[in-house]
């Protein structure tokens, strides 16, 4: 896709097609694929419920979409009717699960970023095996899969990422992220288009240091160029181990 395409066209037609190539070359979506949605509230994950469904003519599979909610013991930010409305437009069935997050709390621990995605990823397998899905689709964009290339790669000293496509051993479900293509900014653009920007929720504790530093430091050295992102981005399937395709 040509950077003068990416310029020119309207946000939400970026996301789309960006979307699209990404699903198509790598197949995030096959044949009868029976998709569960995990919707936080935010822009991100809203966004990817509105393309997963705008794509449905384009990608010329037969699939079925689901999106569920996770509400925590800590945060009551997610304006749920609008998100509600937003998915019964999409056409996309809407569940919400209550959590108590911080409840399962050992006594002395903390709460944090870590817990927090390991008791969401639980529930959503466990949910998603009880409900017959075969995949979960998460609202990672580009800069979320490149920011934790290099967090990986100068803090814990190995090769590692986001992968795009992740297929678990132990459960008969993989993770999909086909918003992996699309700049945070594209997805800001078009979520304000749609008039959902307006009504996302952000996460009480926020983006850590670590990531916010990291962000800081790739918008420097590639200019903040969705073209040198995305040449990153393929770099990282590159070598003799595909970095975008992980078996768990």
């Amino acid at each position: 896709m040509s950077n003068r395409f990416i310029r020119r066209a309207e946000p939400c037609e970026i996301v789309r097609k960006l979307a699209a190539k990404l699903i198509m070359e790598r197949k995030l979506v096959e044949e009868g694929d029976n998709i569960l949605i995990a919707v936080s509230g935010g822009k991100d994950s809203t966004m990817l419920a509105w393309v997963l469904s705008a794509l449905r003519p384009a990608l010329k599979v037969q699939y079925s979409l689901a999106a569920l909610h996770i509400s925590s013991d800590f945060c009551s930010c997610c304006k749920k009717s609008i998100l509600l409305q937003k998915l019964n437009e999409w056409d996309v069935p809407f569940k919400d699960l209550s959590v108590p997050i911080i409840g399962r709390l050992k006594p002395g621990r903390k709460m944090n970023c870590y817990w927090c995605s390991t008791q969401r990823r639980t529930e959503l397998l466990k949910y998603a095996g009880e409900n017959n899905f075969n995949k979960i689709a998460l609202g990672h964009h580009l800069d979320d899969i490149i920011e934790t290339f290099f967090m990986n790669m100068t803090g814990k000293g190995v090769l590692s990422a986001m992968p795009v496509l992740l297929q678990y051993r132990k459960y008969p479900v993989s993770l999909i992220r086909p918003l992996a293509l699309i700049e945070e900014r594209e997805i800001i653009a078009s979520a304000d288009k749609m008039g959902v920007l307006k009504a996302a929720c952000t996460c009480p504790y926020g983006v850590n240091s670590g990531r916010r530093d990291m962000r800081g430091k790739i918008a420097a050295f590639t200019g903040n160029s969705g073209a040198v992102k995305r040449r990153i981005f393929a770099s990282l399937s590159s070598g003799e181990k595909d970095l975008l395709i992980e078996r768990e």
